[in-house]
């Protein structure tokens, strides 16, 4: 595996960061509030004594919106490290569960892709069979509220990497086909990477960036990236092409 190998992954990670709104919008946005301080509204010598606690009270929510994410990516790369052994240890070796993996992969995609666009919503299915994990996590959360230090806040990101996600779900197949333990995290890392970008801003931004990417348009078009690279996935495998959609954009070799 080498580096451009992974941009697809990104993108992925990228389109399925509106679904991410949705599912981490609250945690985040407690974020972008907790300890916040209100903007002032004194004359200008209160404002200039009120400066400095304004901006340390800035630098601390960027460092626990940076920590929380930081944890929640660390998660799924190890949750990745743990797929990719699969492989690695001989499970996924014969040749029929590789191309089995590969079609089921690139179904994910195309599954998620239309959850995405609120087309079929049967990803909502799996994540709903994914709470017996979560109901065991959750505990561990109690503790570490109010997040108001960047350790908490990465112990909560943590944790919260392991809530039952479809589109998580979707990239973990991908990283199982890739054979060992460092490429599972890296494949899981370019995802993770493709879904910061939107959930730090919203945990700068606040309800203002996550009322922009609810939006339809913004999931229909993010649905379709998606779907594109799942239906792109499942012609190459049926042309016997077993990389499948991590080669779609030809920044890989053939086998």
């Amino acid at each position: 595996m080498n580096a451009l190998s992974l941009v697809p992954m990104f993108l992925v990670g990228m389109a399925g960061s509106v679904h991410c709104i949705g599912m981490c919008g609250g945690i985040v946005g407690a974020l972008s509030i907790s300890g916040g301080a209100p903007a002032p509204t004194r004359p200008v010598i209160a404002i200039a004594v009120a400066r400095p606690a304004l901006q340390t009270s800035v630098q601390t929510n960027v460092l626990r919106v940076l920590a929380y994410n930081g944890g929640r990516i660390a998660s799924y790369m190890l949750a990745g490290a743990l797929a990719g052994s699969l492989a690695g240890a001989g499970m996924l070796h014969l040749a029929s569960l590789q191309v089995a993996g590969y079609w089921l992969a690139n179904l994910m995609l195309v599954a998620l892709g239309l959850y995405l666009m609120d087309a079929w919503r049967g990803l909502a299915r799996l994540e709903a069979a994914g709470n017996v994990v979560w109901r065991r996590v959750r505990p561990l959360l109690k503790p570490l509220m109010p997040m108001d230090t960047p350790l908490k806040a990465l112990a909560v990101g943590g944790l919260w990497g392991w809530v039952p996600c479809g589109m998580v779900y979707s990239a973990l197949l991908t990283a199982m086909m890739q054979g060992s333990a460092l490429s599972g995290a890296a494949t899981m890392a370019a995802f993770g990477l493709g879904t910061l970008p939107t959930l730090l801003g919203m945990g700068l931004l606040g309800t203002r960036l996550r009322t922009q990417m609810q939006r339809r348009p913004v999931r229909i078009a993010s649905g379709l990236l998606v779907l594109g690279f799942g239906l792109l996935g499942l012609l190459r495998a049926a042309n016997g092409v077993s990389l499948g959609w991590l080669d779609a954009l030809c920044v890989t070799g053939h086998p």
